[in-house]
């Protein structure tokens, strides 16, 4: 299913501006929280020189992802979307100044998705109850391009239950683990011929109770004679790519599985129990894995589709390259 196009309606999280285009749905993503696109106050009075105040319009984020306090899956990158673009001669420079600590260290690095943003990820999943901070210290520095950092951004989050849930798209099954035990194997059906499914590791973005999904929002169909004409408001949808890719129920196919083997519009079906079952056990960043479709691997900036390049390929992304968090 597709769904209309605007702003991202969020149940748990906010998520930074995820850009792409899809088989089952689009749309944006909300601003910075809090302060994170300001100036800080009025400097109190000191007898010391002022600072040379820097030349040119501020460089701002819209937002760091995930906010302060989040409680995130596995393979969740911290990912931050820059205001304006970033010159390729100043990245290695603001990627030094965006500072990754953990409470269990882990190699990691940097990738530039464009050239507004810039995700971290490990090298390999986050280990379960790490700690993890972000100290994004840009008072001052240059973005190539004639802006400036103002003030400095710190987010902290941690990371819970290792969640996993991996879809066979020619078995028809999702099997979801919890810490490295398999909780349950759940029936599915995934996208047609016409309209195949993602394949690939997506991390989850959000997910909401009721999704309004139109295959018009996404150029599939605005004819209502057409078959795959479709205008629904369906229930627990598991956000998976920016472009649309959901996991959720679909009234068009009540009882997914391949018995009825019906091919969606490129999401992932679960019959109404399943999909609220598997809508309570997940939460942004748990990976979903999909295998089976004939359709590329999702696009790294599609979302938090990180982990679909291997480190080799992360790393000719990265400006500094690769690095160990410091301890928490």
């Amino acid at each position: 299913m597709g769904r209309r196009k605007g702003s991202i309606g969020i149940a748990l999280v906010t998520v930074a501006t995820l850009m792409g285009a899809s088989a089952c749905g689009g749309g944006s993503g909300d601003k910075a929280s809090a302060n994170d696109g300001k100036a800080s106050g009025k400097a109190s009075a000191s007898s010391s020189p002022k600072p040379t105040k820097p030349a040119g319009p501020p460089m701002l984020l819209d937002t760091i992802t995930p906010q302060t306090g989040n409680t995130v899956g596995v393979a969740m990158p911290i990912s931050v979307i820059f205001s304006n673009p970033v010159a390729a001669k100043a990245r290695a420079t603001v990627e030094k100044h965006m500072k990754v600590s953990a409470s269990q260290p882990v190699e990691g690095a940097w990738h530039w998705m464009g050239d507004r943003r810039a995700d971290w990820r490990p090298k390999n999943y986050w280990p379960s109850g790490t700690t993890v901070k972000i100290d994004a210290d840009l008072k001052g520095v240059g973005n190539g391009n004639g802006r400036y950092g103002v003030h400095g951004y710190t987010h902290t989050f941690k990371i819970g239950d290792d969640v996993r849930a991996d879809v066979s798209v020619t078995g028809h099954t999702m099997k979801v683990t919890r810490n490295g035990k398999l909780v349950r194997t759940l029936s599915i059906n995934a996208g047609s011929a016409e309209y195949p499914t993602w394949n690939g590791t997506m991390a989850v973005i959000d997910k909401q109770e009721k999704v309004h999904m139109t295959s018009c929002s996404v150029g599939i169909s605005c004819d209502k004679g057409s078959a795959n004409y479709y205008d629904l408001t369906l229930p627990w949808d598991v956000h998976l790519t920016q472009s649309g890719t959901y996991v959720h129920y679909s009234t068009g196919d009540p009882y997914p599985g391949s018995g009825s083997a019906r091919g969606s519009h490129g999401c992932v079906h679960l019959s109404m129990s399943d999909a609220k079952w598997f809508y309570g056990q997940v939460k942004q960043g748990d990976p979903v894995t999909i295998t089976g479709s004939p359709r590329a691997k999702a696009p790294a900036d599609n979302g938090y589709a990180d982990f679909n390049l291997s480190w080799d390929q992360w790393l000719t992304g990265s400006a500094a390259g690769e690095q160990t968090t410091a301890t928490l």
